[in-house]
């Protein structure tokens, strides 16, 4: 599979160290800034080695995401993206005629290697998947969402226990809370019986080179119940990106 790496920090050049390890071709790099990389050619959007990848996988900043992914689509490549702190409502879907097919949202479901919930998947009338969003896609992590909901369903009938969560980054991390604290947030309040209930607060800290660790707290008089997640490096969420675009690359090469 051919992919196109858009954003080449700390993420970009795992998701290619992966991805070359699993057999695919990174044919192109699109970075802002300049590298001395020289085995990869570094280009724009507009070129044939942007419009030869089955997929682009897109890491970079909250200000810059949706435009990556418009530019992408413009060239006929699909892309799976890992960029959070910002909202879909920005790719201004609604308006969008690509190839002369409206689009709509779907939850992501079941694809090849791609966590079933926490994500948007992007399809077009003849169901050809154009984007694939998670706020993050380790598969450590998307089972913890999971356990969250267990939890949540199991303690909302209680109401002297009151939810919170921890998040805890690098001091790098531009998005604050991150965007998996916030989708912990929203899968607890879903399952709370009161829909006056805010979200769950969140604190965010950042400090050092830390990948990511989440706690989720019910509190009460009586006792505390707290799970936590704790990444030991940036490796799970690349992994599970590059899973994700094998789904899509797989279904371009069948078409």
């Amino acid at each position: 599979m051919k992919i196109a790496l858009i954003g080449y920090g700390k993420m970009g050049h795992l998701i290619r160290e992966i991805a070359q390890e699993r057999g695919h071709e990174i044919v192109c790099i699109i970075e802002q800034r300049v590298s001395a990389d020289e085995a990869i050619p570094f280009v724009t959007f507009d070129s044939d080695e942007f419009r030869s990848a089955d997929v682009a996988i897109e890491f970079t900043t909250p200000t810059t995401a949706a435009d990556n992914i418009r530019q992408a689509w413009a060239q006929g490549v699909p892309v799976v993206s890992g960029t959070t702190g910002w909202s879909l409502e920005e790719l201004r879907v609604e308006s969008l005629e690509f190839r002369g097919a409206s689009a709509h949202f779907d939850k992501a479901s079941g694809d090849a290697g791609c966590p079933k919930e926490n994500g948007i998947r992007l399809v077009d009338e003849q169901g050809k998947v154009w984007l694939i969003w998670k706020s993050n896609f380790s598969v450590g992590v998307n089972v913890f969402f999971e356990l969250n909901k267990v939890l949540a369903q199991a303690l909302a009938q209680y109401k002297q226990y009151t939810p919170s969560i921890t998040e805890t980054h690098h001091i790098h991390k531009l998005d604050k809370p991150s965007g998996t604290a916030v989708t912990l947030a929203e899968g607890i309040h879903s399952l709370l019986p009161y829909s006056s209930t805010p979200l769950p607060p969140i604190e965010s800290i950042r400090e050092g080179e830390v990948a990511g660790i989440h706690t989720v707290t019910w509190d009460s008089e009586e006792d505390t119940i707290t799970i936590t997640h704790s990444a030991k490096s940036r490796r799970g969420f690349a992994l599970g990106a590059v899973l994700a675009a094998e789904g899509i690359g797989e279904r371009r090469e069948v078409d």
